[in-house]
């Protein structure tokens, strides 16, 4: 099976510098957990997952719909171009897509998938009572809370969610494993990559994902603070989605790390090129991401010479090769990740690499890349203010209050 992953990164780092990210890198490891992740096989039952979806697979059923938010659902939609079905991703109770689903789906061609390690967000809870009021067949991914108790007393099959950082183990999980079986990807050849993948990148020498990290970690020492990404193609936009959040929870703590941003391309070369290219330097790290052989593809007939002819692809990346260019002309250091067709084996590489790279940057960083410690204050805020029922005038109060007190003289 070829390897389908290829980065490169500019400027280059010495070889002294990669000398001494890998000490630090095995110095600081011993101080954090194992990187769970790379163990593809301990955590998943095909076996069980096949058995169980036997009920729920047949002709009729067109729609997969999940309800999970973050880890729960973000390394599902790195692989939704490859459903056969329509997979529709309810993150939380927005209306607007919850409407939709409800008004192009049915019970009789649709199964719901709800997704929680803790069982108690509200996004996903929220939002259950809705699809079980109309009768919609469920399928439950949870092992404890609230969100556990209501699928009990719906009576459905639930497999479990292991106590794992979600970001990190929707790969090798029933968290992203079982609705991507559900929606007809092939896992056995995604799970493949990904163990493929963690052979390379897992090793604790020098990698291409270590590589990266050390790049990324070089530049964040030099004050550069947000990475912005660019996806040249929809097929990756999820993937890139699974990078933003784990960048930014994995490294973003103790005062320390790095923010994850993405706009799809070459859209973004038409809104935010012009900042990279002439704004402020030193703070923002381009990252582009193309597909070398996209699938489908398309030839383009045009009435431009240099056009007609090409594939709608080979249009894109020429822009994509053009744009790091014009940004290397103007100082700017940026990155360059390529994929060499969006399949189940080439997924699995990309998202091994992801993950390798943003573990490889928090040990070097010197923070916990499994945790998320700050994520649950927000979240305690909301159920406080529901409970309490608290109106829009009486929220607003409370923030000038807080804001009152943590901003005192912050202008001068």
């Amino acid at each position: 099976m070829r390897f389908g992953i290829n980065c490169e990164y500019y400027p280059n780092i010495t070889s002294e510098i990669l000398e001494n990210g890998l000490k630090l890198v095995r110095k600081n490891k011993i101080k954090w957990d194992e990187p769970f992740f790379k163990d593809t096989k301990s955590y998943l039952n095909l076996k069980e997952i096949k058995q169980v979806s036997h009920s729920f697979l047949n002709e009729k059923l067109k729609n997969i719909i999940v309800l999970g938010t973050g880890g729960s659902i973000q390394t599902l939609l790195a692989l939704e171009h490859l459903s056969q079905k329509k997979i529709y991703p309810i993150s939380s109770s927005r209306p607007l897509e919850l409407e939709n689903c409800l008004n192009n789906t049915n019970i009789e061609d649709s199964v719901v998938i709800p997704i929680s390690r803790g069982g108690e967000t509200l996004d996903i809870n929220s939002t259950i009572g809705i699809f079980v009021k109309k009768g919609y067949k469920f399928l439950g991914l949870s092992s404890k809370g609230t969100m556990n108790e209501i699928l009990k007393k719906l009576g459905c099959p639930i497999l479990n969610v292991p106590d794992l950082s979600g970001r990190f183990a929707g790969s090798i999980s029933n968290v992203g494993i079982v609705p991507a079986y559900f929606s007809g990807i092939n896992i056995e050849d995604f799970l493949i990559g990904l163990e493929q993948g963690y052979k390379i990148f897992m090793n604790f020498d020098f990698n291409p994902a270590l590589e990266f990290a050390i790049f990324l970690y070089e530049l964040y020492k030099k004050e550069y603070k947000v990475v912005f990404s660019m996806p040249y193609s929809r097929n990756l936009e999820g993937s890139v989605g699974l990078f933003v959040q784990e960048i930014s929870e994995s490294t973003g703590k103790e005062g320390k790390g790095l923010m994850g941003a993405y706009q799809s391309a070459p859209i973004c070369q038409h809104s935010v090129l012009e900042y990279l290219l002439g704004g402020t330097k030193g703070s923002v790290i381009p990252i582009l991401w193309v597909i070398e052989n996209e699938i489908p593809d398309i030839s383009l007939e045009s009435s431009i010479d240099y056009v007609n002819k090409h594939s709608a692809q080979t249009i894109i990346n020429y822009q994509a090769d053009a744009t790091i260019q014009a940004l290397l002309e103007q100082g700017v250091p940026s990155a360059k990740i390529s994929l060499n067709s969006p399949s189940e084996a080439n997924m699995g590489h990309l998202i091994s690499f992801i993950q390798s790279t943003i573990y490889y940057l928090c040990i070097l960083l010197d923070v916990d890349w499994a945790s998320n410690p700050k994520v649950v204050i927000g979240k305690k805020i909301c159920n406080e203010a529901l409970k309490n029922k608290a109106s829009t005038e009486q929220r607003r109060r409370e923030r000038e209050n807080v804001a009152e007190s943590s901003f005192q003289n912050f202008f001068g």
